[in-house]
């Protein structure tokens, strides 16, 4: 079963996390997991200077590691960039130290207030801790690029029937996600712009209202 959008139960339950940023303007929130990559990310990054888009890259930091160029960049072009874990680990079956030190050794490459967990699963207790020194961002709509077993179309549809503004979107800049990514950003970008959407990087550091707007 695909579900595009974040249930608003799940919102309520988890409220201290950033699920989206609401605003008065008509800005939505690109977000792309699991690069960089050498192949996938430069062209992401073409398609939304195309259309002046900014967005936020949350990375691996082995991949940051491996590909520095890709990373800088992203930088380089205006872009945000979050903590996605050193080694891409699914909190629920991982113990906190190793979570956390995973996350540390990421950060070395990174450098943000941003985090984002893999998978979207982890413990209360590693988002107690974690929120010490990260705003979490999780997301409102998913696009389900990296699901082979969909169409770009349906990508594109699972963006634009739910997106609002404040949305947090998530994409990939991975290989497995690479030729539904590539298909359906320029459709979503030319869409939402059509109907007078701007696409924003996420800050670094996010006020509380975005979090006291949603309990």
């Amino acid at each position: 079963m695909i579900i595009a959008k974040t249930p608003y139960l799940l919102k309520k339950i988890y409220y201290s996390l950033f699920w989206d940023l609401k605003n008065e303007q008509k800005d939505v929130f690109l977000t792309f997991d699991d690069g960089p990559n050498p192949d996938v990310t430069p062209a992401v990054l073409e398609i939304l200077d195309k259309y002046e888009a900014k967005a936020t890259f949350f990375c691996i930091g082995r991949n940051v590691e491996r590909y520095p160029d890709v990373f800088k960049q992203i930088k380089d072009e205006g872009h945000a960039a979050g903590n996605h874990t050193y080694s891409h680990l699914k909190g629920w079956i991982t113990s906190n130290a190793e979570y956390y030190n995973d996350i540390e050794l990421a950060e070395k490459w990174i450098h943000s207030g941003l985090f984002r967990p893999p998978y979207g699963k982890i413990k209360r207790t590693q988002l107690k801790y974690l929120r010490r020194f990260y705003s979490i961002i999780m997301w409102d709509v998913m696009s389900h690029d990296y699901d082979p077993s969909i169409t770009s179309e349906k990508c594109v549809e699972n963006v634009i029937k739910y997106a609002r503004p404040g949305s947090i979107i998530v994409f990939h800049d991975s290989e497995k996600s690479e030729e539904r990514t590539l298909a359906a950003l320029p459709k979503i970008l030319e869409i939402l712009r059509n109907q007078d959407y701007t696409f924003k990087s996420i800050p670094d550091s996010i006020s509380n209202q975005f979090l006291l707007a949603n309990s």
